[in-house]
């Protein structure tokens, strides 16, 4: 198939409340899982360069490899820049051939980000391009105990209209309780379901939770069924792929490429899990 704008298929999510996963990659042995795992389930999802991956020698080629994969798979397949943090980025995941980007100005302050974003949704749209930004901030696990105390960083449903007025964004990343990265032991991020309802009846467009590591199952399908429509993943699939490798290791005359295979049946097998929890299993076609 070829490779598609993932716009229509959050619309369509939105409306029927089911929800499409961002997976990032790092290498060839999390794409194959990533689109072994969404080809299994017959779902469609985003496979995701994030920004530093732009300023390596091999960005080019890893696009070009995400690309040609990605449109020889038999559902539907959107390739994304992941948290763009400059207009440069966003520029160079254009001409790498990105089908969606997000540019995150979520760190300024709103006039710099509208600034900034409204930049790139012009130099996108211009090449029928997607893009998501985001408004409130999602920090970091590390920083959780401070975040969930304080609500730092949580999105104002009062200013979302305004921001999605001002910027044309297709797509609205938000702060519901969420932090990228992985929790400390025993911490769960508590999400305010509340404050997704109140944005979701204020602005008429795709929402998107980042951070999805660390939340239960059970929160994983109350943010669905409140208007979530997109869920970015990397942190759980890396750590699950890094312990599949060294238990391999550990295996007597295990072989490099056995823990290859080991790191992309891990990616395969999570990636599934979250299609069926997400709702996009069978949803392709």
């Amino acid at each position: 198939m070829p490779l598609v704008s993932i716009l229509p298929e959050l619309q369509r999510a939105s409306g029927e409340r089911w929800a499409v996963p961002l997976f990032d990659t790092a290498d060839m042995e999390a794409t194959e899982g990533m689109l072994a795992a969404a080809e299994e389930r017959q779902a469609p999802c985003i496979i995701a360069m994030y920004s530093a991956q732009f300023g390596r020698p091999n960005a080019r080629a890893q696009a070009q490899y995400i690309k040609v994969r990605a449109r020889e798979a038999g559902v539907p397949i959107s390739f994304m820049l992941d948290h763009g943090t400059s207009v440069e980025v966003c520029m160079q995941a254009l001409v790498a051939g990105c089908t969606d980007i997000m540019y995150d100005g979520s760190s300024l302050s709103y006039e710099e980000n509208v600034a900034n974003t409204r930049i790139v949704v012009q130099a996108a749209h211009a090449v029928g391009v997607a893009v998501e930004a985001e408004i409130g901030h999602v920090g970091r696990a590390s920083d959780y105990a401070e975040i969930g105390a304080s609500r730092k960083g949580y999105t104002d449903p009062a200013i979302v209209e305004r921001f999605v007025k001002d910027t044309g964004v297709d797509i609205l990343a938000i702060a519901i309780g969420t932090a990228h990265g992985a929790y400390a032991k025993g911490i769960t991020p508590q999400i305010d379901v509340d404050l997704l309802r109140e944005i979701r009846s204020r602005v008429d467009l795709p929402l998107v939770m980042h951070g999805g590591t660390g939340s239960t199952e059970q929160q994983f399908r109350d943010v669905v069924a409140n208007g979530i429509s997109k869920i970015n993943i990397a942190t759980d699939l890396f750590l699950n792929a890094g312990a599949a490798v060294a238990a391999k290791a550990q295996e007597p005359n295990a072989r490099y490429f056995d823990m290859t295979a080991a790191a992309q049946a891990s990616f395969q097998a999570r990636c599934s899990w979250y299609l069926d929890v997400f709702g996009t299993s069978g949803r392709a076609g």
